[in-house]
């Protein structure tokens, strides 16, 4: 028997350059494709910039531990733009604004847990 999904989970970006595009948001379930592989991410989404910040409210998730990639997309093209070395050009962020050395942060260090019948917020300030 499946448990219920009513998981409900609020994810708020802030810090984007400007009111151009969107952020893109992918959100996983496991380390494997965390944090650039959207094709193995649990869900991916794309959200309007307003006011320099995204909003939206995800629900029906399992209980468990997640973890946020997300970065800014000026030219809503779905593509994070990389300059020099592969360093962004675009402003980025993960959940729990975990930051990696020299490269991104792991999963463990972003995850955070979604727990039934709770309502969770995440903040992202992007750098």
């Amino acid at each position: 028997m499946c448990a219920p999904l009513n998981g409900e989970l609020e994810i708020v970006i802030t810090n984007t350059k400007d009111n151009q595009g969107v952020v893109q948001i992918l959100l996983f379930k496991d380390k494997e494709g965390f944090p650039d592989s959207p094709e193995k991410a649990f869900k991916s989404l794309s959200v309007p910039v307003e006011n320099n910040q995204a909003q939206i409210t995800v629900s029906d998730l399992p209980d468990g531990t997640y973890a946020i990639s997300t970065f800014h997309d000026p030219d809503a093209d779905g593509k994070m733009r990389k300059g020099l070395f592969g360093i962004p050009k675009d402003r980025y962020g993960f959940s729990n604004n975990a930051s990696g050395t020299m490269g991104p942060p792991s999963f463990e260090d972003a995850a955070f847990e979604i727990t039934q019948g709770k309502k969770n917020q995440i903040n992202i300030k992007l750098k």
